[in-house]
């Protein structure tokens, strides 16, 4: 789906453009150079202790080997910060997924900041859609290749209000992209290496990577149970932070998505949909060591990565909170349908297909199975006039970024 962005507040705008500055400062420091950002030498004095400090602060891999080129003048982190980021080396460093840096920046993510940011969805025409045949890359899955008849619009329903630890474990994913400041919406889902405490969030590709015109996104973060009450939009903006993300702000410290879809996703079109996913490792803005996501949110659903056949799945349940017209983004979203099946690419996995009135700003949610505790598939694209949603069947590749994370 094609994401538009509404301009922000002059002020907001001021503020998000220090505080990347100050936080493309902090990520130079963490690779040497040491000075008042006027340029210069990496100091000699760090200590292998201060660097492993450094890395641990942005939430990056001890072992990660950091390039000695990174920015180090004003002026190279402002060209960095208007999108250099994006192709900044020969090596492609920041288009791979190891190489996602997002370092927490306090209170940028307020609740006017929330509230301007623009649904980042994509959309395909019939155009985009296979509708021939069945064999698929393998010509024997009976799902493969196959593209079922368009299903009936499945109108949105509200999910019940207040959100508590009995509702399904949704929220918002913001992010800054070189169009603005964009939404998503995401889901908490299990870690088998931290059972009970997981941290991680499954979301779309296309949530946290432009594809392949572009790079990673920046300063993203998740919000469970985003406006718990439902307040309106003018009532949003005047409401204390608790009453806006009751369970914290939530930023990526790492994330991975498939390489498919760093390869070919674009912003437009199918391209890259039946391998767009990707998982977030998040921490609190706040900085605090208690309780994990899973815990304080107080569930969360496994990822089946066992791509069941569609005659096998009496329904699926997206989730998300769209923020496109008639809808507006303030309150999270639900419908159930029985699934189809979608060729946009006969080369990759057919995807799951569902009748649903949700719009931009739904993507990334999760497609839970009918007893909530599974997650199936992520919303990737609808068609340009709404009505249905499609999501990737998730199988090894998404496993392979999954484990990443987790590992």
């Amino acid at each position: 789906m094609s994401a538009t962005s509404r301009p922000s507040r002059r002020r907001r705008t001021a503020l998000a453009v220090a505080a990347a500055v100050t936080a493309l400062a902090v990520t130079a420091t963490a690779c040497g150079p040491e000075d008042d950002g006027a340029g210069g030498e990496p100091s000699a004095s760090a200590s292998a202790a201060d660097q492993d400090q450094k890395k641990r602060d942005l939430g990056l891999p001890k072992d990660l080997d950091l390039p000695k080129e990174l920015p180090s003048s004003l002026k190279d982190l402002e060209k960095w910060r208007d999108g250099e980021w994006k192709n900044w080396d020969r090596d492609e460093w920041l288009r791979r997924a190891k190489e996602f840096i997002n370092p927490v920046i306090d209170d940028l993510w307020d609740p006017d900041r929330m509230h301007d940011a623009d649904g980042n969805d994509r959309k395909v025409d019939d155009g985009d859609i296979d509708d021939g045949g069945s064999g698929g890359r393998d010509g024997t899955g009976e799902d493969e290749g196959v593209t079922d008849p368009t299903p009936s619009r499945v109108r949105a329903k509200p999910v019940k209000r207040p959100y508590t630890k009995a509702s399904p474990p949704v929220g918002k994913v913001f992010m800054d992209t070189p169009e603005g400041s964009m939404v998503c919406s995401g889901t908490v889902v299990t870690d088998p290496q931290h059972p009970g405490k997981s941290d991680l969030v499954a979301t779309a590709g296309h949530c946290v990577h432009a594809g392949r015109n572009g790079g990673w996104f920046r300063n993203v973060v998740f919000v469970p149970r985003y406006n718990p009450k439902g307040l309106s939009a003018a009532e949003l903006g005047k409401a204390p932070r608790k009453d806006v993300a009751p369970d914290g702000v939530w930023w990526a410290r790492q994330a991975r998505t498939t390489d498919f879809w760093i390869d070919n996703g674009s912003k437009t079109g199918g391209k890259g949909a039946p391998q767009d996913f990707a998982v977030m490792k998040v921490r609190p803005e706040d900085g605090s060591s208690g309780r994990s996501l899973e815990e304080t949110v107080g569930k969360a659903a496994t990822v089946d990565f066992g791509t069941p056949r569609v005659k096998t799945i009496p329904s699926l349940t997206p989730h998300g909170y769209p923020a496109a017209p008639p809808y507006d983004g303030t309150k999270m979203l639900t419908c159930t349908d029985k699934p189809g099946r979608l060729t946009l690419d006969r080369r990759q996995p057919t995807m799951y297909r569902v009748g649903c009135s949700m719009t931009g700003g739904s993507s990334g949610g999760g497609w839970l199975s009918p007893s909530g505790r599974k997650l199936l598939s992520v919303t990737s694209v609808g068609p340009i006039e709404g009505g249905w949603l499609a999501g990737p069947r998730i199988g090894k590749e998404a496993k392979g970024v999954f484990d990443a994370v987790s590992e």
